[in-house]
Protein backbone atom coordinates (compact mmCIF):
# COMPACT_ATOMS: atom_id res chain seq x y z
CA UNK A 1 0.00 0.00 0.00
CA UNK A 2 1.42 3.05 -0.54
CA UNK A 3 1.23 6.51 1.26
CA UNK A 4 -1.34 8.91 0.37
CA UNK A 5 1.31 11.59 -0.08
CA UNK A 6 4.05 10.00 -1.95
CA UNK A 7 5.18 11.17 -5.36
CA UNK A 8 3.75 7.40 -6.94
CA UNK A 9 -0.13 8.39 -5.78
CA UNK A 10 0.49 12.15 -6.36
CA UNK A 11 1.40 11.20 -10.02
CA UNK A 12 -1.29 8.75 -10.57
CA UNK A 13 -3.68 11.17 -9.26
CA UNK A 14 -2.48 13.84 -11.73
CA UNK A 15 -3.00 11.46 -14.65
CA UNK A 16 -6.45 9.91 -13.55
CA UNK A 17 -7.68 13.85 -13.61
CA UNK A 18 -5.84 14.77 -17.02
CA UNK A 19 -7.71 11.50 -18.70
CA UNK A 20 -10.07 8.66 -17.53
CA UNK A 21 -7.94 6.62 -19.73
CA UNK A 22 -5.64 6.17 -17.33
CA UNK A 23 -7.90 5.11 -14.76
CA UNK A 24 -9.69 2.07 -17.21
CA UNK A 25 -5.76 0.80 -17.75
CA UNK A 26 -5.29 1.02 -13.80
CA UNK A 27 -7.97 -1.23 -13.38
CA UNK A 28 -7.50 -3.82 -15.82
CA UNK A 29 -3.62 -3.19 -15.71
CA UNK A 30 -1.52 -5.85 -14.56
CA UNK A 31 0.29 -9.50 -15.55
CA UNK A 32 -2.82 -11.42 -14.64
CA UNK A 33 -6.12 -9.16 -14.83
CA UNK A 34 -7.54 -9.50 -18.36
CA UNK A 35 -6.80 -13.05 -18.29
CA UNK A 36 -8.78 -13.64 -15.20
CA UNK A 37 -11.70 -11.50 -16.69
CA UNK A 38 -11.46 -13.55 -19.34
CA UNK A 39 -11.42 -17.12 -17.92
CA UNK A 40 -14.36 -16.24 -15.54
CA UNK A 41 -16.34 -15.00 -18.97
CA UNK A 42 -15.35 -18.21 -20.65
CA UNK A 43 -17.27 -20.21 -17.64
CA UNK A 44 -13.80 -20.61 -15.30
CA UNK A 45 -15.75 -19.13 -12.35
CA UNK A 46 -14.57 -20.88 -9.09
CA UNK A 47 -10.91 -20.37 -7.81
CA UNK A 48 -9.73 -24.00 -7.91
CA UNK A 49 -10.44 -23.55 -12.11
CA UNK A 50 -9.40 -19.90 -12.68
CA UNK A 51 -5.90 -22.34 -11.21
CA UNK A 52 -6.30 -24.78 -13.28
CA UNK A 53 -6.67 -22.94 -16.51
CA UNK A 54 -4.11 -19.91 -15.48
CA UNK A 55 -1.21 -22.67 -14.70
CA UNK A 56 1.47 -20.44 -14.17
CA UNK A 57 -0.62 -17.77 -11.56
CA UNK A 58 0.44 -18.68 -7.38
CA UNK A 59 -2.51 -18.53 -5.56
CA UNK A 60 -1.69 -15.63 -4.13
CA UNK A 61 -1.46 -13.49 -7.37
CA UNK A 62 -4.68 -15.41 -8.04
CA UNK A 63 -6.08 -14.06 -5.15
CA UNK A 64 -5.01 -10.40 -4.68
CA UNK A 65 -6.04 -9.69 -8.78
CA UNK A 66 -9.77 -10.97 -7.70
CA UNK A 67 -9.62 -8.75 -4.98
CA UNK A 68 -8.57 -5.76 -6.75
CA UNK A 69 -11.07 -7.05 -9.74
CA UNK A 70 -13.88 -7.00 -6.73
CA UNK A 71 -12.63 -3.85 -5.43
CA UNK A 72 -12.90 -2.23 -9.08
CA UNK A 73 -16.60 -3.78 -9.47
CA UNK A 74 -14.82 -5.65 -12.55
CA UNK A 75 -16.35 -8.91 -10.76
CA UNK A 76 -18.59 -9.88 -8.06
CA UNK A 77 -17.71 -12.62 -5.60
CA UNK A 78 -20.90 -15.17 -4.55
CA UNK A 79 -21.31 -17.65 -2.10
CA UNK A 80 -22.49 -21.64 -3.52
CA UNK A 81 -25.47 -21.76 -1.50
CA UNK A 82 -25.42 -25.39 0.10
CA UNK A 83 -21.95 -26.18 -0.44
CA UNK A 84 -19.74 -27.86 2.41
CA UNK A 85 -17.54 -26.73 2.67
CA UNK A 86 -18.46 -23.24 1.26
CA UNK A 87 -17.84 -22.66 -2.06
CA UNK A 88 -17.67 -19.51 -3.76
CA UNK A 89 -17.79 -18.31 -7.79
CA UNK A 90 -16.69 -15.31 -9.35
CA UNK A 91 -19.23 -13.29 -12.00
CA UNK A 92 -18.58 -10.29 -14.16
CA UNK A 93 -20.65 -7.15 -13.23
CA UNK A 94 -21.78 -5.49 -16.34
CA UNK A 95 -19.31 -3.32 -16.18
CA UNK A 96 -16.59 -6.64 -16.59
CA UNK A 97 -19.20 -7.68 -19.24
CA UNK A 98 -18.65 -3.95 -21.29
CA UNK A 99 -14.93 -4.78 -20.95
CA UNK A 100 -14.34 -8.44 -22.70
CA UNK A 101 -15.52 -7.03 -26.29
CA UNK A 102 -12.44 -3.86 -25.65
CA UNK A 103 -10.03 -7.21 -24.51
CA UNK A 104 -10.92 -9.24 -27.63
CA UNK A 105 -10.25 -5.59 -30.00
CA UNK A 106 -7.25 -5.42 -27.53
CA UNK A 107 -6.10 -8.90 -28.12
CA UNK A 108 -6.41 -8.61 -32.13
CA UNK A 109 -4.58 -5.50 -31.57
CA UNK A 110 -1.68 -7.09 -29.54
CA UNK A 111 -1.72 -9.82 -32.35
CA UNK A 112 -1.13 -7.48 -35.24
CA UNK A 113 1.80 -5.59 -33.72
CA UNK A 114 3.50 -8.40 -31.94
CA UNK A 115 7.34 -7.97 -31.19
CA UNK A 116 6.21 -4.10 -32.72
CA UNK A 117 6.58 -5.75 -36.17
CA UNK A 118 2.94 -5.78 -38.43
CA UNK A 119 1.70 -9.16 -39.02
CA UNK A 120 -0.03 -9.57 -41.83
CA UNK A 121 -1.50 -13.29 -41.74
CA UNK A 122 -4.78 -14.42 -40.73
CA UNK A 123 -5.01 -14.89 -36.91
CA UNK A 124 -8.24 -15.97 -34.58
CA UNK A 125 -10.40 -13.77 -33.05
CA UNK A 126 -9.64 -14.96 -29.38
CA UNK A 127 -6.24 -14.92 -28.31
CA UNK A 128 -6.89 -14.85 -24.07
Amino acid sequence: MRKENSTNVLNQQFLFQVCELNSAIAMIGGRWKSQIVYSIYEGNNRFHLLKKELTNISEQVLGRQLKELETHAIIIKKEIPGSIPQGIEYTLTNKGLELIPILKLLCDWGKTFADGKQITAKLPALCV
